[in-house]
């Protein structure tokens, strides 16, 4: 049951979706570490949960290094964890590949997929020695099937975060852990603005209900699961193929909510913390 889980580890909780995410543990009554590099937006999180049993730590996974030391203060809490949910990401560079040196695709992917292999050797080790069977969710964007026009870079991004998760399931399933993505195919609807957006958008407090419900089936196992609008489980879509097409949220969302790239960017903009151009966004 999600209400009796111990705490969940929240990776970029200061994000728009990791803010949801912990707004969903919240509302189901289970105890929260929140992570976030931003000890300002930290703050204001806890000061908006005050009765609710949240922790939070600023901390990074940017690399091994900081990965390392956020472990190690996790376990100086002494508090086995229920789960982790990562919520991070890096900013994009737009336009074609063929329209920038190759070593902006390599910074993309080291935005993109470093911190979630550097917080991934360090915390699955600790999930595991705590012999719950307790899961590992990473929040995936658009673009990892077929490349979003103007955001190759990300697509290509995406992609590689995609066969990471898909190897870490594998690999971590010796250990005892379930790792699993929570595929976000379409925009993250804000929920002030619920009511002109697209109600097939799902809010953030979706998907955080939705990655809990990963965290707390015991008999869900599948590597990659696409979320679906609905917060219950049941309504996201385990994805044993590839989708038809990643030029949109899915047909009829594209016919009714206008540009798919205006839908990329709203996506790509709520896996970003509120911080300001110089500030990194991985916690």
């Amino acid at each position: 049951m999600i209400g009796t889980m111990p705490p969940v580890l929240v990776l970029g909780a200061t994000g728009i979706v990791g803010r949801g995410i912990v707004r969903a543990a919240v509302e189901a009554g289970v105890p929260v570490i929140a992570v976030a590099r931003d000890p300002v937006g930290l703050a204001e999180l806890a000061a908006r949960h005050a009765d609710a049993e949240l922790l939070t730590l600023t901390g990074s996974v940017a690399d091994d290094a900081a990965s390392a030391a956020l472990a190690e203060r996790l376990r100086a809490l002494q508090r086995p964890l229920g789960g982790v949910i990562v919520a991070v990401a890096g900013p994009t560079a737009r336009g074609r590949l063929l329209d920038q040196p190759s070593d902006v695709l390599c910074a993309q992917l080291q935005r993109d997929v470093q911190p979630h292999l550097a917080a991934a050797r360090q915390l699955l080790p600790l999930l595991s020695q705590a012999g719950r069977g307790a899961g590992y969710v990473l929040i995936g964007g658009p673009g990892s099937v077929l490349p979003w026009a103007g955001y190759a870079h990300r697509s290509v991004g995406a992609a590689a975060l995609r066969m990471v998760a898909a190897a870490l399931h594998d690999e971590a399933l010796p250990l005892g852990v379930r790792v699993q993505m929570l595929s976000v195919d379409s925009p993250v609807c804000a929920d002030a603005a619920r009511r002109s957006q697209c109600t097939q958008w799902p809010t953030a407090v979706e998907i955080g209900r939705q990655a809990l419900a990963l965290l707390a089936r015991r008999d869900e196992a599948q590597a990659v699961v696409r979320c679906g609008s609905s917060p219950g489980l049941s309504h996201a879509r385990v994805e044993n193929r590839p989708v038809a097409s990643s030029q949109g949220p899915d047909s009829d969302a594209t016919a009714s909510c206008g540009s798919w790239l205006q839908d990329a960017r709203a996506l790509l903009q709520s896996l970003l913390p509120p911080s300001s151009p110089r500030q990194e966004s991985h916690p």
